[in-house]
């Protein structure tokens, strides 16, 4: 039963408290001493957070440093100015809606790229906060850790330290080829921007307790790519013991654990690619231009990086076992052409091809008599889809892990009456977890301020004890594979049903 209305009043008290008694007065000193020289970060207006940008965690992966493994940073004389983002990594600038100016990069892109940024309300180094690290999203060819709605200072201010990050994408993060394979000491190719992940996870390990952090409590969370991107750090044994929570935003499924290519595939892809460019030989590939070598490529089951399929390696309960929090936004497919339209017949042949013999079940689910009814069904298969698919991934998952998950349904819509349409669209819930309202400017509500307020206070209590419940929020239960059942997280915020039972056993199966 939701009981969220019940609450308001409570959270904005708690709201209000947090902001009076938080972290007033003595900051940490905003000269930080790391392994590889000193950094000075700023200090925010109301004096609460410090922030350092731009920070190298590994050395720039330019010339014969290309489609290698990370490597340390190169160490810096006196104290390195973090004021401003480092360059975003080499890609295409593609801005498109629902994803305004305020979800895509700006600013320089360099292959040299590979800055991650902190955000701490420490007071001394001492202090030993929860960190989150927070991995963008981008299709693994798009991104940065420098995007407005990804600023981490207001969830620093509720008692964590926040870290984005840089990771190479597209081919410079991800191609395999067997020139590649042939030099590297594993006998495997691609994965880059995952290994880029890694090493800024090791060097949390070894600095972040300098800015106040607590480097034996950090969780790792990520939205589309980012989300597939912890599922792999889950699976990775190269990241075992690097963090203690993981967060998938968009999310957990059978299918997003499912898609990882061959590396067989990944090396016929390369090839391809390779013969494209009209190169004969690796220093030929390394001696291109970087802005030549922009093009998508994905994860691939590298045998090094992922050993095996992700599914093998959660069957057989080697994953890095640790809580997770997961869920989906409503509206996941909000951005195609078309979404919400339909026409009976349209909908009838989709059924057909989509379910084959099972149409005739699924159109019986899902009965339209009219093409308004037709529109209204196709986004009620995408979402209680979804819902199946993420309780199906929890159902996966609880074979053989010993640690809780939480999973939610994101249905709150960012106000938007330009553009109704896109509802809780892909990405939309991200502003809304980091408390950045600020960053957007949308007729928001106070309905929007409180489910901000939820929602980051939710996922800081998570980095803080690996559950997200806590006082003044409605209750969040723990996956029982035994109910059916997920947060709904929105205008109310209370436990919902996935979907009716037989809707639940046709998704499941097939």
């Amino acid at each position: 039963m939701k009981n969220y209305k019940s609450i308001i009043v409570l959270a904005l008290v708690i709201t209000l408290m947090m902001s009076c008694t938080g972290n007033q007065g003595k900051l940490i000193d905003p000269i930080v001493d790391t392994e590889y020289g000193k950094v000075q970060g700023v200090v925010n207006e109301t004096g609460t957070v410090v922030s350092f940008k731009g920070i190298p965690y590994a050395a720039p992966p330019v010339g014969d440093l290309r489609w290698r493994e990370p490597q340390p940073p190169l160490p810096w004389e006196g104290v390195r100015d973090a004021a401003k983002f480092g360059a975003n990594c080499i890609q295409v600038n593609n801005r498109r809606l629902p994803w305004t100016e305020e979800y895509m990069i700006r600013g320089e892109s360099s292959e040299d790229c590979l800055f991650l940024n902190i955000w701490t309300p420490a007071k001394t180094s001492m202090d030993n906060l929860p960190v989150l690290v927070y991995i963008h999203g981008g299709g693994l060819r798009e991104g940065s850790g420098a995007i407005d709605v990804y600023d981490g200072e207001e969830l620093a201010k509720k008692g964590i330290v926040v870290v984005t990050i840089n990771y190479r994408v597209g081919a410079l993060g991800f191609l395999a080829h067997p020139w590649l394979s042939a030099e590297s000491p594993n006998n495997a190719s691609g994965n880059y921007g995952f290994m880029d992940q890694i090493a800024s996870l090791k060097w949390m390990k070894a600095n972040i307790a300098a800015f106040g952090g607590n480097p034996e409590k950090i969780t790792v969370a990520g939205q589309s790519a980012g989300s597939r991107s912890v599922h792999q750090l889950t699976a990775s044994p190269l990241a075992k013991g690097l963090f203690c929570g993981a967060v998938t935003m968009s999310g957990a499924s059978m299918e997003r654990i499912s898609t990882f290519i061959s590396s067989d595939t990944a090396l016929a892809r390369g090839l391809r690619f390779t013969e494209s460019l009209g190169v004969t030989s690796l220093e030929e590939l390394r001696a291109k231009p970087a802005t030549d070598l922009i093009a998508d490529f994905g994860a691939s089951i590298d045998g090094y990086v992922l050993p095996e399929t992700m599914v093998y390696i959660f069957e057989k309960g080697l994953q890095n076992d640790v809580p997770a929090m997961a869920g989906i936004v409503s509206d996941e497919g909000s951005s195609r052409e078309g979404y919400g339209k339909s026409t009976v017949e349209e909908f009838i042949k989709n059924a057909k091809e989509t379910y084959g013999d099972q149409a005739g079940e699924f159109l019986s689910l899902y009965p339209a008599k009219t093409d308004e009814e037709a529109g209204i069904m196709s986004v009620e298969v995408a979402r209680e889809n979804g819902r199946v698919g993420l309780y199906a991934w929890a159902l996966f998952r609880a074979q053989t892990a010993r640690t809780p998950a939480y999973t939610y349904y994101f249905s709150r819509g960012i106000p938007w009456p330009e553009h109704p349409e896109f509802n809780a669209f892909h990405t939309g819930d991200v502003i809304y977890w980091f408390n950045n309202l600020k960053k957007l400017d949308r007729p928001w509500t106070q309905t929007d301020t409180i489910v901000a307020e939820t929602a980051s206070s939710y996922l800081v209590n998570f980095v803080i004890k690996g559950d997200p419940n806590g006082e003044g929020l409605p209750l969040w239960p723990a996956f029982d594979s035994a109910k059916a059942e997920t947060l709904e997280l929105g205008s109310e915020t209370g436990v919902i049903p996935v979907a009716t039972e037989d809707k639940i056993e046709f998704f499941k199966v097939r």
